[in-house]
């Protein structure tokens, strides 16, 4: 039995977000509009608005925009309304506007600069769940060769580990590289063992003649520099 759908046109013409966007610009529509846009359709029990805000408010623990940075295709197949096509539309979205956000951050991109890398990696590495570590490898003049993740730990550590940092950095003759890795907690604090690692695998960059520029922890829109703070 072919299940009956409400399309956004069949909405009253004041919350019709097309019609609104068209009158208004885009910057006008609330964040469910935004999203009935996309979904189009909804159920036969529930408008594509209403299903846009069932979407935005499945994350208990991360209501609004920001929990579908965290749900799953398992998760959206759950919400009655969103099938396959849906779920995969929206996971595109999600990524599309990480990469979009990433790409406005190219330009201004200055690996000498904390501030700069740490909001350049931020929108990749700040909704991560599981902590990961990222090497940058550079050039005597601080030009990107290329960044790697190195490793990816559990929800609660990561692996540091000297050799594979070394190991890569001489394969594509780095002179200077960067760390990063994330907290899923999403407070950038460093613990005593962060500080350690950083230590040994700067000490360790001298011996060879490969210099640790940083090491950052990327939070939640946070980060801190150890370099900056004096720890290594």
């Amino acid at each position: 039995m072919n299940e009956a759908y409400l399309t956004v046109k069949e909405l009253p013409i004041s919350e019709r977000p097309y019609e609104k966007c068209e009158q208004y610009g885009s910057a006008a529509l609330s964040d469910a509009e935004l999203l009935a846009v996309i979904l189009r359709t909804g159920t036969k029990q529930q408008r594509a608005i209403d299903l846009a805000v069932n979407v935005l408010n499945y994350s208990t623990a991360y209501p609004g925009l920001k929990g579908l940075n965290y749900l799953t295709m398992k998760e959206l197949t759950r919400i009655k309304g969103i099938g396959r096509v849906k779920a995969i539309e929206l996971l595109c979205l999600t990524e599309l506007t990480r990469r979009m956000a990433k790409d406005t951050m190219k330009d201004s991109l200055k690996l000498t600069t904390p501030s700069s890398v740490a909001q350049y990696y931020m929108q990749d590495m700040r909704h991560l769940t599981r902590e990961q570590v990222l090497l940058l490898m550079m050039d005597s003049k601080n030009k990107l060769i290329k960044d790697m993740i190195i490793s990816e730990g559990t929800v609660n550590t990561s692996l540091m580990p000297t050799r594979e940092v070394f190991v890569h950095a001489v394969k594509y003759e780095a002179v200077n590289i960067i760390l990063l890795h994330n907290h899923p907690s999403g407070d950038p604090t460093p613990s005593a063992e962060d500080i350690r690692v950083t230590k040994k695998i700067a000490e360790a960059g001298i011996l060879i003649g490969i210099t640790l520029m940083d090491h950052l922890i990327i939070g939640d829109n946070r980060y801190i520099s150890l370099k900056e703070q004096g720890l290594f």
